[in-house]
């Protein structure tokens, strides 16, 4: 429990900002999921709009320090060299987000 003035503020603060951050990062999944949706019908330009939408979003929210720059490059480069491949006829199945093939939790 905090007791002095400026430990009571930062508490504020912090809840502030992680209520802010919880916010962002469920628009931010739930874009993605709308991409995936877009991937799994193989339309090409609602693909290249939900892509566009989705990297503008990763942009934003890595330029407001939610997430760090380098995990939505990460990201955003993933989900185009996925898109990349439906565009190009490439059967893809696994799913951005979830566990990728050779990590601990798909070993499990």
């Amino acid at each position: 429990m905090a007791h002095s003035l400026s430990a009571k503020k930062r508490v504020r603060q912090t809840e502030k900002r992680n209520a802010r951050n919880r916010a962002r990062k469920t628009v931010l999944k739930e874009q993605i999921k709308s991409l995936n949706v877009a991937f799994a019908g193989g339309d090409n330009t609602k693909i290249d709009t939900e892509m566009n939408k989705t990297a503008s979003r990763l942009d934003k929210i890595a330029a407001k320090g939610t997430i760090h720059k380098n995990a939505a490059a990460r990201k955003r480069s993933r989900l185009a060299k996925k898109a990349n491949a439906i565009k190009a006829g490439a059967k893809v199945s696994a799913v951005i987000g979830g566990a990728a093939k050779g990590t601990h939790a798909a070993k499990a």
